[in-house]
């Protein structure tokens, strides 16, 4: 096996995967930068935290190390107090029993805040205030071209500017559609949230903790929900902000102990000059975003931005004073609550130590918020002189973006997981899509990758039904596959499955390049396939069956099966009726109730047929005794017996029809025949190949037939509504011709109103005003008269 190389954000030469070496051999520290719980998860998140599971499934299960998953929950920032309190306002207004009046008054004024506050735009247009019955003329007029796709400067390509301005036109357009309607509460909160805060945010009591937890309680719950829908392992430890402000404040105060920080007006900040001053470097992630001021702002959060007595303007805030209306805690400095920042360099201490082997999270967080982490965890455990690693290796897992912009809660441009699941995905063809990507590599949503990923998994789902029939087929016997050996001495295949598994790893291996697993096992399929296509080779089905496992191996260890567990060594997708613990004599019960309900639909029939009188007197019971004494390896075996009789019983049947003289005995048989395939095999979950080698007996999912049986039905259904309106439309076109041709020539032009004067033919001569019809008109009209008396004739002579 290789040598593990991985893509370490630490590591800036060339950007190349670089060894991953432990800080203790087989083991693997890691935290990850878990989600911050307000709203619900996107699939942005999705992208995140499937990517980071994929990584974290191929390190335990392929390449064996015992991984010690750290993740923290977010559950006090700027975001999650505004929310939670802008909530509990909101519902505290609504039970104040206001008049119509008093409310749409209310509305009025947080309609033109929320219009001056976020869109300058509108106030430029005319000089009156903004109102819900003049904002669609002026939202038209100042952000048309933003609303038809063009960029707000009206140069390069829209991005995260243009989609906040359409999601703040899209919160007003909403508001006053609600407010025209007197529907206010419920249609316009997302203006009166952030108006009611500035009137009232002062009134919440910062100690009263229950206004911010019961928030995060619920969408924490969520959040978990969504990742147990996508197959997500739940991490090994939970951290949470609210229990580890105690250790916060001390983790705080040995860095200003340090000279590393100082306070101000009772917050306290990373003081990044005498940082770097003592031989430490910031910002070693993204060197670049150093003095980028908008970054350091947004790192600060919304609620910071009043906080004073930085002495420089990169210092972050390690400890905030709480203001009116925000959570709070003591502290050695005052009242106030945690930055952003060090929650996680004090969580991951705690658990991990000095130093982890991994530290993970989405790549929009690698400046500020990852290089201050650093900055301050490393300004804890360093020495003067003498710089400490905190971290090994930092992965950033890749955005989603949509429309160029990224995905995001801020912008509000996303899809939320739960309802894409609804809609677009399985949990399986999500995770497939995200891995056709590169991890630490954007992703942008595609009908092209979705289509891609379908394909893919389409193919792996119809390499296992195929090998699976001819495993099953070989074990059992039959009339098609006589010739098959479980046992087969060939070894075809051996040499494509070594040079596969050898590509896999070499995959792996670099920096866990999941896209080149997935066209690897794609060209194994493609190998099995032309293998199995040749109907004259010998089949070598332990090759195919050593294939089948392989790749079920691999797709385990991706989480693309939610019904196995390592070390995943079966074959194929598991279902959730895998593990069942049933009796050879009770699997196969089923399908013997079937063959019997269809010997006594043909015996019925009362045919005269020597070959299928024969099929009907097997003795089904007889035949499965000594087939369930063998060494079989699947249960669906057991039923071949069944099965393979069943499959003879409806060829006789199609024979028979084939050549009946009767139409009527004709049709009967073809029917039943129908039904045998489409009603009673599709029940049992098995499917009918007619294959050059013979009817391939496949065990397909129930409900995947069932969909496919519906999807046929719909298309037949579809084709006859098209069919029938293009009946419909001919009948229509053929009476019309019918009723033009019934029209004599010497009448067509005189109910036409723009002439006055026609000769003894019914040509026009004058016009309305009258003038006389100029020659190039009358040349064109006695030809219109000549086509006309034509079909005339010819409906009169035909109607006699």
């Amino acid at each position: 096996m290789a040598d593990l190389k991985i893509h370490n954000s630490l590591v800036k030469k060339g950007q190349e995967p670089v060894p991953f070496i432990p800080i203790e051999a087989g083991k693997a520290s890691w935290y990850a930068c878990g989600p911050t719980v307000y709203d619900h998860s996107h699939l942005g998140h999705a992208r995140n935290y499937v990517s980071t599971d994929i990584i974290r499934r191929i390190m335990l299960h392929y390449f064996g190390f015992k991984v010690n998953f750290v993740m923290n929950i977010t559950d006090v920032d700027d975001k999650i107090i505004l929310r939670a309190r802008r909530s509990k306002l909101l519902e505290i207004e609504k039970k104040k029993g206001r008049s119509e009046t008093e409310v749409s008054k209310l509305a009025a004024e947080a309609f033109e805040s929320y219009a001056k506050e976020n869109l300058p735009e509108l106030l430029k247009v005319d000089s009156t205030p903004v109102t819900p019955e003049n904002y669609a003329k002026r939202r038209d007029a100042a952000y048309g071209k933003v609303l038809a796709g063009k960029t707000l400067s009206g140069e390069g390509k829209p991005g995260d500017d243009e989609a906040k301005t359409k999601m703040h036109l899209s919160n007003l357009t909403a508001a006053a559609d609600a407010i025209l309607k007197n529907q206010v509460f419920g249609g316009a909160d997302e203006i009166l949230l952030p108006y009611l805060d500035s009137l009232y945010k002062e009134t919440v009591d910062a100690k009263d903790h229950k206004t911010w937890t019961d928030v995060t309680e619920y969408w924490e719950d969520q959040f978990m929900g969504d990742m147990d829908a996508l197959n997500v392992l739940r991490p090994d430890i939970i951290t949470r902000v609210t229990a580890y402000v105690p250790q916060i404040a001390t983790f705080v105060d040995k860095i200003i102990q340090k000279g590393f920080a100082y306070e101000a007006d009772g917050s306290v900040y990373f003081d990044i000059a005498a940082f770097e001053e003592a031989g430490n470097t910031y910002a070693r992630l993204r060197p670049q975003s150093k003095n980028d001021q908008a970054l350091q702002e947004e790192g600060e959060g919304s609620l910071g931005k009043s906080l004073g007595g930085k002495k420089g303007p990169g210092d972050f805030a390690l400890w905030k004073k709480s203001k009116a209306g925000e959570p709070s805690w003591p502290s050695p400095w005052g009242e106030g609550r945690p930055g952003w920042h060090i929650e996680c360099s004090v969580m991951a201490s705690d658990v991990l130590g000095s130093q982890m082997d991994i530290h993970s999270g989405g790549v929009d967080l690698a400046f500020p918020h990852h290089d201050n982490e650093l900055a301050q965890s490393e300004a804890f455990y360093c020495e003067h002189g003498h710089e400490h690693s905190w971290v090994k290796n930092f992965l950033h897992m890749g955005h989603l973006s949509i429309s160029g912009s990224k995905m995001s809660k801020s912008l509000k441009n996303f899809q939320t997981i739960r309802d894409a699941l609804k809609t677009d995905y399985t949990p399986r063809n999500m995770r497939v899509v995200f891995l056709l990507g590169q991890w630490n590599k954007g992703v942008e949503i595609s009908t092209q990758m979705r289509t891609e990923a379908l394909a893919w998994e389409d193919s792996v789902n119809n390499f296992f039904i195929n090998v699976k029939a001819y495993i099953v087929a070989a074990e059992a016997g039959g009339p098609s596959f006589k010739s098959l050996s479980i046992s087969s001495k060939q070894q075809s295949l051996k040499s494509v499955l070594e040079k596969a598994e050898q590509g896999v790893n070499a995959a792996l291996s670099d920096s866990f390049d999941t896209k080149a697993v997935l066209e690897t096992i794609g060209q194994l399929i493609s190998a099995a396939s032309i293998h199995i296509s040749k109907p004259r080779d010998e089949l070598d089905i332990p090759g195919l069956e050593a294939m089948a496992r392989f790749v079920t191996r691999i797709v385990g260890i991706f989480g693309l099966d939610s019904n196995t567990s390592p070390p995943y060594d079966g074959l194929g997708w598991a279902t959730a009726a895998t593990d069942a613990k049933t009796s050879s004599e009770e699997f196969v019960k089923p399908f013997a109730e079937v063959y019997h309900t269809i010997k006594s639909r043909v015996e019925s029939l009362g045919l005269k047929n020597e070959s299928l009188e024969k099929l009907l007197a097997i003795d089904i019971d007889s035949e499965f005794k000594p087939l369930s004494s063998g060494n079989i390896k699947f249960q669906e075996s057991y039923a071949m017996p069944c099965l393979n009789t069943i499959s003879e019983i409806r060829e006789e049947l199609r024979k028979l029809a084939q050549s009946s003289a009767s139409k009527d005995e004709k049709n009967q048989l073809l029917k039943l025949s129908d039904e045998i395939r489409d009603d009673h095999l599709t029940e049992l979950g098995v499917y009918l190949d007619d294959t050059p080698r013979g009817t391939l007996i496949k065990f397909v999912p129930k409900e995947e037939l069932l969909a496919q049986k519906a999807e046929k039905a719909a298309r037949i259904a579809q084709k006859e509504a098209e069919k029938e309106v293009k009946r419909v439309e001919l009948e229509r076109q053929k009476a019309e011709k019918e009723a033009k041709a019934r029209v004599s020539p010497t009448e067509m032009f005189k109910s036409d109103d723009k002439y006055s004067v026609w000769d003894e033919q019914g040509i026009p001569t004058k016009l309305k005003d009258g003038k006389e019809v100029t020659a190039s008109a009358l040349k064109k009209i006695k030809k219109e008269w000549e086509k006309q008396k034509k079909v005339y004739d010819e409906w009169k002579a035909k109607s006699g």
